[in-house]
């Protein structure tokens, strides 16, 4: 079945995880042995042999480039136009897989509806060029208000306010706090030109406060739920509540912390932990509990978002595995329209009512 990701790192992998993913999984596996710079070595999951593989034919691919002050411990840039010029390292690497072949950039109704005839003409051997989706996770880089116009015309669609900490625009995952003046400038400019905000990462001030100034299109890209991991990076029954009112779609993520409660980064194990694709359906499905129906969730797996197969699902051996999806829906009573919704449809409603 065709499928959406609506959240992977592609250029921080191939920029500075240093991936090829042109290749087979293996073989960047193979060339990463013996490292040891990042816990993940030799256990990414994604490349672009293994999305075709997995007939994930549309993805949302970021950019990412965190600003820190003198006093903020997480790593990143000091200075916004440091962290500017990293993003754009990042596009350049997309656009040259877009003259490589291999990616399409997706920005608008004509392009979205032009790819999705392409990559579903029934001809499996052609080496469809994969659509993605530009979005920014975290807002730190754009240097002031006015780069984000720069940044819609290179492609820029979806921009999440903050990321990990506190942010330049709100206040990101463990932080506490509201919106910057330049926060809500901000949203006033990604309003008006259409971008999508991304409300995966704000912490819970800075979430109700976008959510009140915000009129535009909002979804949650890779996020899961604060009643199954007490967690602030999660969402709470009441934000969904709220997402759901405004027409959101969340993405399940399958960063094993987020998923299983407990769990220790480099201690855990997720077969111990019986951390499995079927615990990421227990996300979705307490949001569909909430909401009443299948309408508002997706996939947003995150894989290789600075972790690998050593805090992945146990039964994921590449993103491929996304297709054993539908199967576990089904086993859960989701009839076959919700299924098609969870892998594609629920997102490309979404965007077809954004850009319309």
């Amino acid at each position: 079945m065709f499928a959406i990701d609506a959240h992977l790192d592609l250029s921080m992998n191939a920029m500075e995880w240093n991936r090829n993913l042109r290749l087979p999984i293996n073989e960047i596996r193979e060339r990463e042995k013996g490292m040891s710079d990042k816990p993940d070595r030799e256990k990414g999951v994604v490349s672009f042999p293994e999305l075709r593989k997995g007939n994930i034919g549309l993805v949302v691919g970021t950019q990412i480039a965190r600003f820190v002050a003198p006093d903020n411990p997480l790593p990143g840039w000091f200075s916004p136009e440091q962290a500017w010029a990293q993003t754009q390292g990042q596009l350049a690497w997309y656009k040259a897989m877009e003259q490589a072949g291999e990616l399409v950039p997706i920005t608008d109704l004509t392009s979205l509806e032009n790819h999705l005839t392409r990559w579903n003409d029934r001809n499996p051997d052609d080496h469809k060029p994969i659509g993605y989706i530009l979005s920014l996770e975290g807002a730190d880089s754009i240097v002031d208000v006015s780069y984000l116009q720069r940044a819609y015309e290179n492609g820029l669609r979806a921009v999440g306010l903050a990321h990990y900490g506190p942010g330049r625009y709100a206040q990101g995952t463990d932080a506490t706090g509201g919106l910057t003046a330049a926060g809500r400038e901000l949203l006033k400019e990604m309003q008006r030109l259409n971008i999508i905000m991304d409300a995966t990462h704000l912490c819970d001030d800075s979430f109700w406060e976008a959510m009140d100034l915000f009129q535009g299109h909002i979804w949650a890209s890779h996020n899961n739920c604060r009643a199954l991991v007490n967690h602030n990076r999660q969402f709470s029954d009441e934000q969904i509540k709220l997402l759901v009112s405004r027409g959101a779609v969340i993405g399940g993520a399958l960063d094993a912390w987020m998923m299983v409660p407990g769990w220790e980064r480099g201690v855990s194990d997720p077969k111990a932990m019986n951390c499995s694709l079927d615990v990421m359906i227990d996300h979705l499905d307490h949001i569909c509990q909430i909401a009443g129906n299948a309408l508002h969730i997706g996939i947003g797996s995150d894989l290789d978002g600075a972790f690998g197969k050593e805090q992945s699902p146990y039964d994921l051996e590449t993103i491929a595995d996304l297709q054993s999806i539908p199967e576990r829906l089904k086993k859960r009573g989701y009839s076959d329209e919700d299924i098609t919704n969870v892998m594609h449809g629920n997102w490309l409603r979404f965007l077809r009512n954004a850009w319309k």
